[in-house]
């Protein structure tokens, strides 16, 4: 028996004997009939936990024994004795030891012992810290260190991988120290591994006790040496914006990979994509004018405590303008417009660096402004200016263009080529009155008759009478002025003297025609049937031969 924090506890002590067996003595006492007697001790190579308290008996089958004493280094208390035996209270039992039961028995000494055994628990098990990342393909070291804890001889230590077992071996030294070997791979990202002490005191009855340590969880990765890939536009003007886009392949796990992107040291607002083993970040650039001039873009990919960085060149430039002003005497500011005979000064600027052009003339440097003055004239109304800029930025010519139109007042004016100033028409016939005018503002022209003031319409179809013969004032009109030309229409009667005599007079000449022409017809055909001859010539008479006689043959 011994007795624990808990009270009384029973011990079954295997194959170190059992209880109420006797213990082998080296002097064994003989009656006269030769009857041995024996000194026993009870319990037997007891195991009890530390500072716990333990009840031995000595005990012996002498029928009359001498004093039976307990021998010990423990603290020891008589509880109660017999005629053949003694009980002892052991306390604070803190380390191995052995009593000793000692008796005579018919002058002989007896004596029998006892080893006990104390267990403790381990005070600490605790798991080495791992790495907080572990390159896959590279060993792992687990370290386990396992403090107190006895008897050693009945305490295992076990290095685990989740409830997998990787190693077990017995404590050996204080602290205990167990060592085993991973190799790190794809499949130990995220495992935990723990150790475990156990002190096995199940032949002694006991049972199984586990201590372990608090697990540690083990984060693998994959890295590859090459450099992330970073897309930058070249250039950046001030006060625009533009994506940037940097990724990296074969990575593991590429959910945990952190990527940074910054311009200069504007570490920039990123928004980070995982898919597969590639990891993709991209973010947005804004130029201020700070930071004008070249500029790195950088971005830098971490991953298990080891960082992949590239760096790209983004030039930031300022490009305002081109501007376009007129000064003089402005009357619209919204469409530039002067009246005639107005001095106006043109100007064309753009930012430092920049060369302008104002109407090909370019101006004297670059940063500088092109200018020209103008007197203005009907003929610059609408007149475009245009003015060009280029900047050169890394080797590359960048250009713009802007232009401003100005409109110029003038007071109208009639056209006399397109508006005819004698007319001749016939009465009851349709005709158009083509007069144009032009000026700024656009005029209103009108044409109507001096003796009437009766209106004609311009420029639209109408049916003219002989009311409309006479003299006409078109006149165009606007906020600058007046503009008049006179117009004079001819209407005439379609049946007038002189075309009846002009029919009569083609009628007695057609009809003289016909007659003479009849009377020629007459003549040429009497001529052709009968020929008179002279008496006194020598020729043969001619005759008429009929049509169908040949020419050249002489009558039969």
């Amino acid at each position: 028996m011994f007795q624990g924090g808990d009270g009384w506890w029973g011990l079954k002590v295997g194959g170190l004997g059992a209880p109420g067996q006797p213990a082998e003595l080296p002097l064994v006492p003989v009656d006269v009939q030769g009857q041995e007697y024996q000194l026993r001790v009870e319990p037997q190579d007891p195991v009890v936990p530390a500072r716990g308290s333990l009840l031995v008996n000595c005990s012996t089958d002498c029928p009359d024994p001498e004093i039976i004493t307990l021998e010990t280094s423990l603290l020891k208390e008589l509880v109660s004795s017999g005629l053949s035996w003694v009980a002892f209270q052991l306390s604070n039992v803190t380390g191995d030891s052995k009593v000793l039961c000692a008796s005579f028995c018919n002058g002989s000494q007896m004596t029998s012992s006892s080893d006990i055994t104390v267990y403790r628990f381990p005070e600490r098990v605790e798991l080495a810290p791992l790495s907080p990342w572990q390159p896959v393909g590279e060993n792992l070291t687990l370290r386990c260190w396992v403090a107190g804890g006895e008897p050693r001889t009945h305490l295992s230590v076990l290095l685990l991988r989740g409830e997998e077992e990787l190693s077990r071996q017995q404590a050996v030294g204080e602290p205990a120290e167990v060592t085993t070997t991973v190799l790190a791979s794809r499949d130990n990202h995220g495992a935990n591994f723990s150790c475990r002490s156990e002190l096995d005191l199940r032949p002694q009855g006991l049972g199984l006790f586990q201590n372990s340590s608090a697990p540690r969880q083990l984060r693998t990765f994959v890295l590859p040496v090459t450099s992330p890939r970073l897309t930058v536009p070249r250039f950046l003007e001030v006060g625009t914006s533009g994506p940037l886009a940097c990724s990296l392949d074969e990575l593991f796990p590429a959910s945990e990979a952190q990527v940074q992107l910054a311009l200069g040291n504007q570490t920039l607002n990123t928004s980070v994509l995982s898919q597969g083993d590639t990891v993709t970040a991209t973010a947005t650039a804004t130029a201020s004018a700070e930071q004008e001039g070249a500029r790195e873009v950088v971005c830098n990919v971490t991953l298990g405590g080891e960082s992949r960085e590239i760096r790209k060149n983004l030039t930031i430039y300022s490009f305002w303008g081109p501007t376009v002003n007129l000064s003089g005497t402005i009357v619209n500011l919204t469409e530039p417009t002067v009246p005639e005979g107005t001095t106006v000064n043109v100007t064309c600027a753009a930012g430092a660096r920049v060369q302008v052009t104002l109407d090909g003339v370019p101006a004297v440097a670059p940063g500088q402004l092109a200018q020209l003055q103008i007197n203005a004239t009907e003929r610059d109304d609408r007149r475009s200016f245009f003015c060009n800029a280029t900047l050169e930025v890394d080797g590359i010519i960048l250009r713009r263009n802007r232009s401003v139109q100005l409109h110029v007042l003038y007071g109208p004016k009639i056209d006399p080529a397109k508006c005819p100033q004698h007319l001749t028409w016939k009465d009851r016939t349709i005709h158009v009155l083509q007069c144009q005018a032009w000026g700024n503002p656009e005029p209103q022209l009108q044409c109507f008759q001096e003796s009437s003031g009766v209106h004609v319409p311009v420029g639209i179809p109408f049916r003219v009478g002989l009311n409309y013969s006479g003299t006409y004032c078109c006149r165009a009109v606007s906020s600058q002025g007046t503009h008049t030309l006179t117009v004079v229409m001819n209407v005439r009667d379609r049946n007038s003297p002189f075309v009846t005599i002009f029919m009569g007079v083609s009628a007695t000449l057609g009809f003289v025609t016909v007659i003479a022409a009849l009377l020629h017809v007459f003549r040429v055909r009497k001529r052709n049937d009968i020929y008179h001859v002279n008496p006194g010539s020598t020729w043969l008479p001619l005759t008429s031969k009929p049509p169908n006689e040949v020419l050249g043959e002489e009558p039969s």
